[in-house]
């Protein structure tokens, strides 16, 4: 199998080194809109550099790994699809929701393939969730607590493009509370604090955010994010029923200290981001894709999966700015409702 990498940033050379070693994997062609880059990243790898993303179909691949620019991933997807291959993206399609729709009715036009890149669910905590809630072991499910907090801010430049907290960092916690809980989000309330540093005003977002969900079984969940947490990296999930209660991402690298007396002490290394994090889940994702190709396994989480996700991200938003609950599917109207 040859596989054409589409971009080779940071978590391009990642997924470029775990498809270089994987055994189904013959051979990559790698291309970024820097050449420089991806021929090094190439020459470290013994694989082959192409000056552009012409080269990846002409040349010939068997699927495209889309690890691009964000602005860059619905025109991808589609010439992907275009070309009658399968393709595996970074979230999110894109930031805007026609954009994403166009993106997802290509694939489906083209009976392709589209696997989205929420690594979340390939996480043995986020695994074990899932298994506990559709097991019953925690009887009715009543209160989720979610929370991601970064250790530091992104680059200034990098904050106007990313769609804000809640679609850039938020949406990973949207999308997974979809898959461990089985359920929809019919409701959002959501605010968010800019007191921080000032480039996230004058990028018009917030570093810190929060929002109260509501799933259409009743249960009530709280999600927070920050950009700002001094003691590491920090992600878990709190899922409480009427029988147990148990939580993701509590291990002896979580950044935090109990005051209790007979508290566990601080972590002596904890978690510095996400790469280190959640390192097996995105190998776990990549040997899922491979499976994808060779008609082995189904797709784990296809466009409509991302969209569901975005939908959620975007009424935090304008939650946010309009301090007001909203309906995820407030956007959506005539063609855009047979989506969801």
């Amino acid at each position: 199998m040859r596989i054409g990498v589409i971009g080779t940033g940071r978590i391009g050379t990642i997924h470029a080194h775990t498809l270089s070693r994987h055994r189904d994997v013959g051979s990559l062609i790698l291309t970024d809109v820097d050449p420089a880059r991806a021929q090094a990243l190439a020459h470290r790898l013994g694989e082959t550099a192409a000056p552009g993303v012409d080269e990846i179909y002409t040349w010939g691949v068997d699927a495209v790994v889309i690890t691009a620019a964000t602005s860059a991933h619905a025109e991808l997807i589609g010439r992907a699809a275009r070309a009658g291959l399968p393709v595996f993206c970074e979230k999110p399609i894109a930031l805007d929701l026609a954009g994403t729709l166009q993106a997802i009715a290509e694939v489906e036009a083209a009976g392709t393939v589209l696997q989205m890149g929420f690594q979340r669910r390939f996480d043995a905590g986020y695994t074990g969730a899932r298994e506990a809630v559709r097991s019953g072991r925690l009887g009715r499910l009543h209160t989720v607590r979610a929370m991601t907090s970064e250790a530091e801010p992104p680059p200034a430049g990098y904050l106007s493009q990313s769609g804000g907290l809640y679609r850039d960092t938020l949406i990973h916690d949207f999308d997974v509370l979809r898959w461990v809980t089985g359920r929809e989000v019919v409701d959002v309330y959501a605010t968010g604090s800019d007191a921080g540093p000032a480039a996230f005003r004058e990028a018009g977002d917030v570093d810190t955010g929060a929002a109260l969900l509501t799933l259409d079984d009743g249960t009530l969940t709280t999600v927070t994010a920050t950009r700002l947490n001094g003691a590491g990296y920090d992600v878990r999930m709190e899922l409480a029923g009427e029988r147990d209660q148990i939580v993701v991402g509590l291990d002896d690298r979580t950044p935090i200290a109990s005051t209790e007396p007979t508290g566990p002490p601080a972590a002596d290394k904890p978690w510095t981001g996400f790469l280190e994090r959640f390192g097996p889940a995105y190998e776990a994702e990549l040997t899922a894709f491979v499976e994808v190709v060779r008609g082995e396994r189904a797709n784990p989480c296809d466009g409509r999966e991302a969209l569901q996700a975005l939908l959620i991200a975007q009424a935090c938003e304008t939650s946010r700015r309009e301090r007001r609950p909203v309906r995820p599917t407030e956007p959506l109207s005539g063609a855009a409702a047979a989506f969801t």
